[in-house]
């Protein structure tokens, strides 16, 4: 095994971690974003959900 060949397949090597370390950190941004989404879409709900309660309650 020559010189090159050894270089070529340490930088596959180190290639493929460093792509699996991005993918995880991207992933984990994904993640993130879509709960606070699900998060702000259901606190809207609940918000307008207990304002309708509490303007009938208040208006008998």
């Amino acid at each position: 095994m020559n010189k090159g060949t050894l270089w070529t397949i340490l930088g596959v090597i180190a290639a493929i971690v460093i792509a699996w370390i991005l993918v995880e950190l991207l992933w984990g941004v994904a993640m993130l974003i879509v709960k606070l989404a699900v998060v702000a879409v259901v606190a809207l709900f609940v918000f307008f959900l207990l304002r309708s309660v509490f303007s009938r309650s208040s208006s008998e």
